[in-house]
């Protein structure tokens, strides 16, 4: 009689700590899927923000623009802040582009990197992250040769490219900065292939001014 109930109570033992392991497992399941949920929403949050800030920066480019007069003294410190505007009408695209190029100004708009302006010949090379489908050059992969990209300098002159290429370098590779003619005008954005951390490369070729 003992021993049964002595069996009973080993297998009751084993039964309570099974549920108790399986309320645990349950409980830190729980745990982990609020921890991954609030870590997205605070990186959408923070992806929101930036575009918010890259379209306030439009904003306020467009009302300088606006209200500025010719030779304005402090028209060249805005010429040295901000290159000009990008858009790539096909993927909505549309940014304000700094001049240069640091890690805090790229996490708010794209930047030049390489060139002069559009006017002269060469290769400009304008640098944008990719957040996938949220920001700034996530979308520049699914462009098509012939697809048109507008740049717009600090004077409203609007510059116009016509693609011709889309491949992808190794990261140390640095010679979509130098691939091009001297006598071409050559537009080049730079994003990362967010899978393999590779860059993705667009070449686009300016048209005439008509």
């Amino acid at each position: 009689m003992n021993q049964i109930l002595s069996t009973k109570l080993k297998q009751n033992k084993k039964i309570t700590e099974k549920k108790n392991w399986f309320k645990f497992q349950f409980a830190f399941s729980i745990f982990i899927m609020l921890v991954l949920i609030g870590s997205g929403f605070f990186y959408f949050n923070q992806l929101s923000k930036k575009e918010d800030f890259s379209r306030n920066l439009i904003a306020n480019y467009n009302i300088y623009r606006l209200y500025s007069l010719p030779n304005d003294e402090t028209e060249e410190k805005n010429v040295n802040n901000l290159f000009g505007i990008i858009e790539i009408p096909k993927i909505n695209l549309y940014y304000p582009v700094f001049s240069h190029l640091t890690e805090d100004l790229l996490k708010v708009s794209p930047c030049k990197f390489y060139g002069n302006t559009p006017n002269e010949n060469g290769n400009i090379c304008i640098a944008g992250h990719n957040y996938d489908n949220s920001l700034f050059f996530s979308k520049i992969a699914t462009l098509s040769s012939n697809d048109e990209i507008f740049l717009f300098d600090n004077y409203g002159t609007k510059y116009t490219y016509s693609v011709y290429d889309i491949y992808e370098v190794e990261p140390s590779d640095l010679s979509p900065i130098s691939n091009y003619e001297q006598n071409e005008k050559i537009l080049t954005l730079v994003t990362c292939n967010n899978f393999n951390s590779n860059r993705i490369i667009l070449k686009a070729k300016q048209k005439k001014l008509l």
